[in-house]
């Protein structure tokens, strides 16, 4: 009870001197200055996120008419507009290798096919390919080497595609059963090349070296009509 009574007074005291010294009316003004400028924060934040949603929207409708010009650009152009990231296909290259990024077993399948079928240079176009892009491949070894430069040299029109795959047999692989073959067709590639005197030197090394083999059968038939013309 004594506390209560306490307790009483001294509430009584501390309301007497706030209202009696003014400090309630303080008080009072204090408040009402905070609960505007949260007022007004709330206001400006409200008005923050009106701005920001109507910035946004300027953007969409920004990029909506960027799109409907370029739309309206490629109509206007037609057919004759070409996309530079798209290459044009080459109709001499059968393979067109930029359009399509064949992988190495793609072109050794379709190059080893046509070879079948003697679509020569079908199946050069595909080897060459191989070799160009994919030199280091598992599956290029001398026999791929090798009908590469048959496809090559029966085409009749890459002769130097055929010295090139013939000459990698040669330098590579002097223990390949295709040695002795390649030599022969790299003499001949040279031959149709107009360098008579490479294929020269080589019928002499077939005639020293492997007269009898079949190779030299092939070479002899040129041996006696060149009489060594050519050579040194």
């Amino acid at each position: 009870m004594k506390e209560f009574t306490f307790f009483c007074v001294l509430t009584f005291v501390f309301t007497y001197t706030v209202g009696h010294y003014g400090l309630w009316e303080d008080f009072q003004k204090r408040a009402e200055t905070v609960h505007q400028y949260e007022y007004k924060a709330l206001e400006f934040s409200k008005q923050l996120r009106y701005l920001k949603i109507e910035n946004q929207q300027l953007k969409s409708k920004i990029a909506q008419l960027k799109a409907e010009k370029e739309h309206l650009q490629m109509q206007e152009k037609g057919s004759q507009r070409t996309i530079a990231s798209i290459p044009k296909k080459n109709v001499n290259d059968l393979v067109n290798f930029d359009l399509y990024r064949w992988s190495a077993e793609k072109l050794l399948g379709v190059g080893a096919q046509a070879l079948h079928f003697e679509k020569f240079d079908k199946s050069a176009q595909y080897y060459n390919a191989l070799l160009k892009h994919y030199p280091s491949h598992e599956l290029v070894n001398d026999k791929v080497l090798f009908e590469a430069g048959i496809a090559a040299y029966e085409s009749k029109k890459h002769y130097d595609w055929a010295e090139n795959h013939f000459s990698k047999i040669v330098k590579r692989y002097p223990r390949s059963k295709y040695y002795r073959g390649a030599k022969l067709w790299l003499a001949l590639s040279h031959f149709y090349q107009g360098d008579q005197k490479k294929f020269v030197e080589t019928v002499d090394e077939f005639r020293r070296k492997y007269r009898n083999t079949q190779e030299w059968k092939v070479l002899s038939r040129y041996y006696e009509d060149l009489n060594y013309k050519y050579k040194k």
